[in-house]
């Protein structure tokens, strides 16, 4: 991948995204996770201290392998069974309704089919499963908006396969997952561009009644 994505990026990355307000973040949208979970985009495990006790077994699933010493000792320390799988998540190799709760957490920018992840997360939930997802993405406001299409190409580069404009919730439902709850706001300390958050719930969609 080159000498910035496998060596720089990484401690980057693992840096901003630990301090205390990413923490706060995570904390709030991990609290209801559940069961066995499937975290997609594991990144530096950065998640796993904020993981409920109610979580009984985790598996993890990246194609990169980042920090692997920081991560192992990350691991070594979770108050639950982690399983780590180096693959993409557009093809999943789980069973149908393997998992309680799916969850994302600053991925979906950078799976480059963020849809077909989607399926596939849609696919491997249980029917009363839960998809947690914490995203930054595509703008409401218009000039944001703009500006984040202009500065994408660059994004993607200095951000190793970063998106800034994608609109999770609509990802989210066209993967055929249907959104319980979606909070938006401006996480504010940074440019907007990068700040602007998707937090919510889905389920896999039910078929209506004829």
């Amino acid at each position: 991948m080159g000498f910035y994505a496998d060596h720089v990026f990484p401690y980057l990355m693992d840096w901003t995204m630990g301090t205390r307000r990413f923490r706060e973040l995570r904390q709030q949208s991990l609290a209801s996770a559940r069961g066995s979970v499937l975290e997609i985009g594991f990144g530096t495990g950065l998640n796993l201290p904020h993981y409920p006790d109610t979580v009984t077994e985790l598996t993890v699933i990246d194609p990169a392998v980042l920090l692997p010493t920081k991560v192992a000792k990350r691991i070594a320390s979770a108050a639950m069974l982690v399983q780590v799988a180096h693959l993409s998540a557009e093809t999943l190799p789980f069973e149908d309704g393997r998992f309680d709760c799916v969850v994302s957490t600053w991925a979906l920018c950078t799976i480059p089919n963020a849809v077909a992840a989607l399926r596939e997360v849609r696919r491997v939930l249980k029917p009363e499963g839960t998809y947690l997802f914490l995203e930054h993405g595509r703008s409401d406001d218009a000039g944001v908006a703009a500006w984040q299409d202009r500065l994408n190409p660059i994004q993607q580069k200095i951000g190793c396969g970063c998106n800034l404009n994608r609109p999770i919730d609509a990802l989210v439902r066209e993967a055929g997952l249907h959104v319980h709850h979606l909070e938006r706001f401006v996480f504010s300390g940074v440019p907007r561009i990068v700040g602007e958050m998707y937090r919510g719930t889905a389920t896999a969609a039910r078929a209506e009644s004829a």
